[in-house]
């Protein structure tokens, strides 16, 4: 990669229904030196990726109407450059999403600290 390219800062959108993860979560990732947009659901998430272009979506298994596993299907399919991370607190959410395991980086599990997300949303663009 050239050094122009190591320059560019990633544009990472994060889908939560919770807004306190919302708010970790964009801290962490802005500290980390990211561009960071948030969601707080799936058809939020379409909408904003229509308008913008991202490196990685980040987003929650568990949210209402269109759900994570739905949303990453369905950006998997017309974003295929935008990577995907998820994350759960469900452990049987978790399991569902490694069936995904061709179209999703990782899952993380909830909670977090903030060095454990940053270390997953570096490990994704290596």
């Amino acid at each position: 990669m050239s050094d122009v390219e190591e320059d560019i800062v990633k544009q990472i959108l994060v889908a939560d229904d919770e807004q306190a993860v919302r708010d970790f979560v964009e801290r962490a990732l802005n500290y980390a030196g990211y561009a960071v947009d948030t969601v707080g659901d799936g058809n939020e998430a379409l909408k904003a990726l229509e308008n913008k272009e991202y490196d990685l979506l980040l987003t929650d298994i568990v949210m209402p109407d269109l759900d994570g596993i739905a949303l990453s299907l369905k950006v998997s399919k017309d974003y295929p450059k935008t990577k995907i991370l998820m994350m759960s607190g469900y452990a049987n959410q978790r399991q569902k999403a490694y069936n995904l395991d061709a179209l999703v980086h990782e899952v993380i599990p909830k909670p977090f600290t903030l060095d454990e997300i940053c270390n997953k949303v570096h490990d994704a663009f290596k």
